[in-house]
């Protein structure tokens, strides 16, 4: 397949380290910033995987269409490569979600459905709706249902960020946190870190309100594309070594210093990450090496009350 210009600048994202935030006696914090993938989200990487992977098993037709639900980020990853290899896109996402996010998947050519939220919160109840819709939406021959959830092809849609880590880190990485959402990234990370280094750590995140992961009862929460409310399909408990809770004021207060601390404009899952990744540091200590993923730009969040 012709590789398009734009498509060649997916991944090769910086590996920085946090220079102010991290308390004396800590391990020391790498961030992979995604922002600069071209939707600004590190979901462009499962996106051009998934797309890929369909077109070249018949699923997804030239003619067709692919649907799918989403938060946003997914949407306008996988808009922006329907765009590049010219299919059709049905989106079906929610006010609950930045308006941001959802100019962006229009302005890529997507056809955008939007299911109301409760007072804006997301919820279990909000994400099966939503699914749901894509669902019967993808019931004619020419659809492609890209289901995220369960669509194995995103899982390899990561491991070259996992490459990048480790490469980029020199080998150095004691730890590694990534927030959960399909726990399509932390699978495929985990996968390639493991093959290199079987004693690394890996750490899951979910929010504080809705501890699904951890056992919990699922609740709302304002961290978008992470917390779906339910354990994901594709989750399994020897995914990660532990599974840190982080709530949505600690996310968000946290965006707010990588911004003014750091100079790192990050969404409140990048927070929620670095809350953990703080914590994970701490307990390491000095000399050690964590790593987690600043996921988005703040530039997808200025409509919310974020900033």
């Amino acid at each position: 397949m012709q590789d398009e210009g734009v498509i060649r600048s997916i991944g090769g994202t910086p590996l920085v380290p946090l220079n102010h935030i991290v308390p004396p006696g800590h391990a020391r914090i790498l961030v992979k910033v995604e922002s600069h993938n071209p939707t600004g989200s590190m979901k462009d990487r499962m996106a051009l995987s998934v797309v890929d992977c369909a077109a070249a098993s018949g699923r997804l037709p030239a003619d067709g269409t692919l649907v799918e639900y989403t938060g946003g980020s997914t949407g306008t990853s996988l808009a922006f490569v329907c765009a590049v290899r010219g299919f059709a896109i049905t989106l079906v996402t929610s006010d609950a979600f930045s308006l941001e996010k959802r100019h962006h998947m229009r302005a890529l050519g997507a056809e955008v459905i939007e299911i109301p939220s409760e007072q804006g919160r997301i919820t279990k109840e909000l994400v099966e709706a939503m699914m749901s819709k894509a669902a019967a939406l993808s019931e004619v021959p020419t659809a492609f249902y890209a289901d995220q959830f369960n669509n194995v092809d995103a899982i390899a849609g990561y491991a070259p960020l996992g490459e990048e880590i480790w490469d980029q880190s020199g080998g150095q990485v004691d730890a590694f946190v990534q927030a959960v959402g399909t726990a399509h990234c932390l699978a495929g990370v985990a996968e390639v870190l493991r093959a290199r280094a079987p004693e690394v750590r890996i750490v899951a995140v979910e929010p504080a309100e809705s501890p699904v992961l951890s056992g919990g009862n699922p609740g709302t929460h304002e961290i978008e594309g992470i917390g779906v409310g339910f354990v994901p399909p594709l989750w399994s408990d020897e995914l990660a070594d532990e599974i840190v809770a982080v709530s949505t004021s600690d996310a968000k207060s946290m965006s707010r210093r990588l911004a003014r601390e750091e100079a790192l404009f990050v969404g409140p899952s990048s927070g929620a990450n670095v809350v953990a990744a703080m914590r994970v540091a701490e307990g390491l200590g000095a000399g050690r090496t964590v790593v987690t993923v600043l996921c988005d730009s703040g530039l997808k969040y200025l409509s919310t009350d974020l900033f």
